[in-house]
């Protein structure tokens, strides 16, 4: 890993001279097209980072931090990332990979003999959701549970018991299913092979050598006095409430690094720029494994390991991941060819929606594109 210096926060004028030099106001620009996205979601705030050629070109946030209209939404409010932790664990599997711990082709059984599904699995399969593992996120069960005690998580056999009971939903390798469990398994499998804890591995190849300050893996309740209030329906009130100091992070199995727009933006662009892993297996991961085809505004999208691929964007290949649960709803994402510079843009609201945060990025990037 290449140590970077810690974040140098930029002029709210920069955004402009990063992008033209023009006398145009970029920055309202981008304001005025998320807050009408904000708007239409009913959504209280957004926070938004862009880096383009490797430097933090901007840091802001449109809205409020509270849904009564009162308190502007901080720039470095923090936020659970939920999947985008996906990328990161996927990064890890990949580092231990090139040190020779683990091995892409080599099915997670056979460095896991009590693994709850017997059929061989690779980890490849599990990486790019082709294992055929099931998930807990469309259960009944699960989302009732939440309801119920969000302060008490389903605990480790919990989850392995949805795929003890519920089998395979194909052979693997011969379809696509989303997994939260794959990366539980994926992040046990990490924690066992290097003796380390995900907060430990995650820090030696992120957040230390990025000078990230704001940037842990949550275990607790305890760990998330500082989390932005984030509302939600989730928990069983019909009106929106609070669930920083409710929910769990244990409803996330395999674990959810808490961030801010600009430090989640900067470990993604460090991955891209090779800073993380070196750039072939970055490419690797990048590599589409298999076809989604259209989710807009993404155009054709390929699942790759612990990334989504556009292939078909006019910003040059897009790669990256979504996030979304109580409270939050996180994109980041990586342009290579954004305005003709790499570009990564990282959005988080203060309320769960629909990718809604995917529509904050791209609102940024086609303002970006058309400056």
């Amino acid at each position: 890993s290449i140590l970077r210096p810690p974040l140098q926060r930029p002029a709210e004028n920069v955004f402009a001279v990063y992008i033209s030099g023009a006398v145009k106001d970029i920055l309202a620009l981008v304001r005025a097209e998320v807050d009408q996205i904000l708007r239409a979601s009913l959504l209280p705030g957004a926070a938004i980072a862009v880096y383009l050629d490797g430097q933090l070109a901007v840091e802001t946030s449109i809205g409020d931090r509270d849904l009564q209209r009162t308190v502007p939404l901080p720039v470095d409010a923090s936020f659970y990332i939920y999947s985008v932790t996906k990328t990161l664990i996927a990064a890890a599997v990949l580092h231990q990979v090139k040190v020779g711990q683990l091995d892409l082709e080599t099915p997670i059984q056979r460095y896991w003999p009590d693994f709850p599904v017997d059929t061989p699995i690779t980890l490849r399969q599990i990486l790019s959701h082709t294992s055929g593992l099931p998930d807990y996120g469309g259960l009944a069960a699960y989302h009732e549970a939440v309801k119920v005690s969000p302060g008490f998580p389903w605990s480790f056999q919990d989850y392995l018991n949805v795929a003890r009971s519920r089998g395979l939903l194909f052979e693997p390798g011969t379809g696509w299913a989303y997994s939260n469990i794959g990366y539980l398994a994926l992040k046990t499998l990490l924690e066992q092979t290097t003796g380390r804890s995900l907060q430990e591995i995650l820090d030696a190849l992120f957040f230390t050598p990025l000078g990230l300050s704001q940037t842990f893996v949550a275990t607790s309740l305890e760990d998330v006095t500082n989390l932005t209030p984030g509302y939600t329906r989730a928990l069983g009130s019909d009106d929106l409430v609070n669930m920083a100091q409710r929910y769990h992070p244990g409803w996330v199995s395999h674990g959810v690094v808490v961030s801010t727009a600009a430090e989640l933006a900067t470990m993604l662009d460090a991955l891209f720029a090779g800073q993380v892993l070196e750039a072939s297996l970055v490419e690797h991961m990048a590599q589409p494994v298999y076809s989604l085809g259209a989710h807009p505004p993404l155009k054709n999208v390929g699942c790759g390991l612990g990334l989504f691929v556009d292939t078909d964007s006019p910003y040059g290949q897009v790669m990256g991941h979504s996030g979304g649960g109580p409270g939050y709803s996180i994109a980041a994402f990586h342009f290579s060819a954004l305005a003709s510079r790499p570009a990564t843009i990282a959005a988080a609201t203060n309320q769960e929606g629909d990718n809604v945060a995917i529509d904050v990025a791209y609102a940024v990037a086609r303002t970006l594109a058309e400056a």
